[in-house]
């Protein structure tokens, strides 16, 4: 089922195939684009996480909506939240791709290997091997608290996921 969203986007889906808002998040551990470990259960009790999960770097869906995200960096710290990106992209292209958009200054995550198990355990990677665009909202306390499957060649409307932060 599609569902329009602000600025004329379109979710598809509200739910995975293994997860539902409600549950408990589940945690794992990837590399930055600067080759750091980032780890969702450091931030439970102290900050709330939105994953952005993009399929490629370098394309163009993705060109616009990972420097939207940078956009509004601050928002969405001031919301509460520290937001991440998630492909299935190797440490390098990522790291390259940052590069060719001026950096960014919130992490970029590598699913790369095994391949897509995050995207896999989320419930977003597709048969062609790359991860649905969707973002998720993980509260504090590590539950998921909103889900939105996205068609994957339009991006989310960054002022919705600050309303739905907004609710926490």
């Amino acid at each position: 089922m599609s569902v329009p969203t602000a600025g004329g986007r379109t979710s598809v889906a509200g739910e995975t195939k293994t997860l539902k808002v409600g549950d408990q998040a589940p945690d794992f551990e990837l590399k930055t684009h600067t080759g750091e470990s980032w780890k969702l259960s450091d931030r439970k009790g102290k900050t709330s996480v939105v994953l952005a999960f993009y399929p490629f770097a370098f394309s163009p869906t993705c060109s616009a909506q990972m420097p939207a995200v940078e956009e509004h960096l601050e928002r969405f710290a001031g919301a509460g939240a520290e937001v991440v990106g998630i492909s299935i992209d190797s440490t390098y292209a990522n790291a390259a791709w940052a590069e060719s958009n001026g950096g960014f200054s919130y992490p970029l995550l590598s699913d790369f290997f095994p391949h897509g198990a995050v995207a896999a355990a989320y419930g977003i990677l597709r048969a062609e091997g790359m991860s649905e665009r969707a973002i998720f909202i993980i509260d504090k306390a590590g539950i998921i608290r909103y889900i939105d499957v996205h068609k994957i060649n339009e991006y989310p409307d960054e002022q919705q996921i600050l309303d739905e932060l907004a609710k926490l």
